[in-house]
């Protein structure tokens, strides 16, 4: 009998990736703010019943100083069994493609033979990047039916500052084969982008360009309404711009957006980092409303009051700190999102099973503009920077999360530095969240160097998306 070739971690559907085997490590992105050593992937153990759990037990030196890593993923995964005439015997959930934010260089990072101990395999060069699809400053990465989806904040170098958008690689060589948009419309900035697989529609965000992002936030553009405020719906299989939603220009920053893992659903949320009228964070539902795309604001979180002598000095003339809402997450079952609150140092998990009326249902504090709020394996030790990249396991059991956002945010916000630390948290199946005391990697584990995105050996809730063919 002729055994099946196709990758193991490839899922036809939602429930059957929750029901895969648990995840045994975590790879953690960590950055040098100062450019003066190696940024570097590490290898966090997740097993609780290792001797090692909680700690980071691989590493590996990214050739070269100052590419601030930042989000990375996987070259293949399950949206592949999309693909029309691929051949899949020899695509698999092997390599992790690492963007460089500030450097544009792409490094590849092989997970085998030794999942323990990845090794760069290939540099995408920013030269390549620019010259192949008009693109720097390398984002957000999806694998997706056609190659993987690179989103893009700045265009071709030299030009920064041109509109951003999505390069297109191949998943086994790597290759940039082109710029994806056929027809962008009015779509300049970019941010996040992904899609509903079976309806042909591909979204996308958006946040500024490079010159408005890479020194930290300005508070002119802000309160003037530059940053981005929209969201853009594509046609996913022509690459060609359908319709834009504009959100509101107060309503800065949309950033994340995370579909339903449903491929028959219509709707999905993104998270908006602030508002310009009270300070407030947001989240939105997209849903399709008979030919036309529509967005709803279905959560706000309002900022929490402080003692100016608390604040950076961003937020002094506030007496407020915003909660920044900087990621979201959505779990494969579809039935809670996590919302992160970097600036009041809060984790949310809101009941979504009816996706226009979110119910908060569980909420954890760690770090902090002004708490600090500390972790329960130490107590004494104050935390700066909050929950930040969450990453949902596939079963919806296990919650990680970072603290850095982005090397000049981290400093106007939390100028007294950010540190580095990981978290993890049990979710139960009904909703709340519990600390587990035994999972804090912290300090000297990371070498000095700041820590950012995780992605679970064998996919994560943000990895995939699934077509049930």
């Amino acid at each position: 009998m002729t055994q099946s070739t196709m990758d193991p971690t490839f899922y036809r559907s939602a429930a059957e990736a929750a029901a895969a085997p648990p995840e045994q490590l975590a790879y953690v992105v960590a950055f040098d703010r100062a450019a003066q050593k190696h940024d570097a992937m590490t290898v966090v153990d997740v097993n609780p019943e290792s001797d090692t759990y909680g700690r980071v037990v691989g590493w590996t030196d990214v050739p070269g100083t100052g590419h601030e890593l930042h989000h990375f993923g996987w070259n293949a995964c399950s949206s592949a069994l999309r693909h029309e005439g691929h051949d899949m015997s020899g695509l698999a959930r092997r390599y992790l493609l690492v963007p460089g934010l500030r450097s544009s260089d792409i490094t590849v990072l092989d997970t085998q033979p030794d999942p323990h101990a990845p090794r760069v395999v290939k540099t995408i060069s920013a030269k390549e990047l620019s010259a192949k699809a008009g693109y720097s400053r390398p984002h957000t990465m999806h694998c997706g039916p056609d190659g993987v989806f690179l989103t893009c904040i700045g265009g071709p170098e030299g030009d920064a500052d041109a509109p951003g958008g999505i390069a297109l690689l191949d998943h086994s060589t790597f290759d940039v084969l082109r710029r994806w948009e056929t027809d962008r419309g009015p779509q300049h900035f970019a941010y996040d982008a992904w899609w509903h697989l079976n309806q042909n529609t591909l979204i996308s965000s958006e946040w500024g360009s490079p010159s408005m992002i890479e020194n930290g936030l300005v508070p002119e553009l802000l309160l003037g309404g530059k940053y981005g405020h929209a969201l853009h719906f594509w046609d996913l299989a022509e690459g060609r711009h359908v319709q834009r939603v504009d959100l509101g220009a107060q309503h800065q920053m949309p950033l994340e957006v995370r579909p339903s893992h449903d491929p028959e659903a219509t709707w999905g949320f993104v998270g908006v980092v602030i508002s310009t009228e009270d300070l407030s964070g947001s989240i939105w539902r997209w849903y399709r409303d008979g030919a036309e795309w529509k967005a709803e604001k279905v959560i706000t979180i309002p900022p929490e009051p402080a003692d100016p002598e608390q604040l950076p000095p961003a937020l002094k003339p506030f007496s407020a700190v915003p909660p920044l809402i900087t990621d979201i997450d959505l779990s494969v079952d579809d039935r809670f999102l996590y919302v992160s609150c970097w600036g009041t140092g809060e984790l949310k998990q809101f009941d979504v099973s009816d996706p226009a009326h979110p119910m908060e249902v569980g909420s954890v504090r760690m770090g902090g503009i002004v708490g600090r709020t500390p972790h329960p394996a130490e107590p004494d030790l104050p935390l700066a920077g909050g929950p930040q990249m969450v990453e949902v396991s596939r079963d919806g059991r296990r919650v990680y999360f970072t603290n850095s956002l982005y090397g000049a945010w981290d400093e106007q916000f939390y100028p007294d530095g950010v540190g580095a630390w990981m978290a993890k948290l049990d979710a139960g199946a009904d909703g709340g969240l519990t600390v587990d005391e035994r999972f804090f990697p912290h300090g000297d584990e990371f070498r000095g160097l700041r820590v950012h995105q995780i992605r679970l050996q064998g996919g994560d809730a943000s990895s995939d998306s699934y077509c049930y063919r």
